[in-house]
C-alpha cells in the first residue's frame, strides 16, 4: 500500500470534512474502493476504524470480526484526517457562506457522478 496516497487521502478528507461539515466516510469510502481497490465492506470497515476516536467503535468492531478492517490504513487515515480537519475548518472560516455552499454542492455532485457512472 502506498503510504503517501493513504496519508493524502486522510488529509484531503479531513480538510473537506472541516471545510464543508461532512463526515469523512462520504469521501474516504469511495476513494478506498476506486483508488486502492478495496471491497465495499473493507472500505466501510476501515473508515469506521479510522473514526473510532470520535465515533463507530462498536460498528468497527463488527467489521473487524468479519475481517473487513485494515488497521494500518485506518490509523494512517486518522492522522491525516485529524490534521486535515483542522486545516479545513480554518479554510472554511475564510470563505463566504455562498462560496462554502457551492463548494459543498460541487463535492457532493462529483462524488455522486463518479459513483453513478463507474462500474
Amino acid at each position: 500500500m502506498n503510504l503517501a496516497i493513504i496519508l493524502g487521502l486522510g488529509l484531503s478528507a479531513g480538510i473537506l470534512s472541516g471545510l464543508i461539515g461532512i463526515g469523512g466516510g462520504i469521501l474516504i469510502i469511495p476513494a478506498l474502493v476506486f483508488f486502492l481497490g478495496f471491497t465495499q465492506h473493507q472500505a466501510q470497515g476501515t473508515t469506521l476504524a479510522m473514526m473510532v476516536p470520535p465515533i463507530g467503535l462498536l460498528a468497527a468492531w463488527q467489521y473487524y470480526k468479519g475481517g473487513y478492517v485494515e488497521i494500518k490504513v485506518a490509523g494512517l487515515l486518522c492522522i491525516g484526517f485529524f490534521i486535515g480537519g483542522y486545516l479545513g475548518g480554518r479554510l472554511a472560516n475564510t470563505m463566504s457562506s455562498a462560496a462554502l455552499e457551492k463548494t459543498f454542492g460541487f463535492v457532493l455532485l462529483v462524488i455522486a457522478l463518479k459513483m453513478i457512472f463507474t462500474k
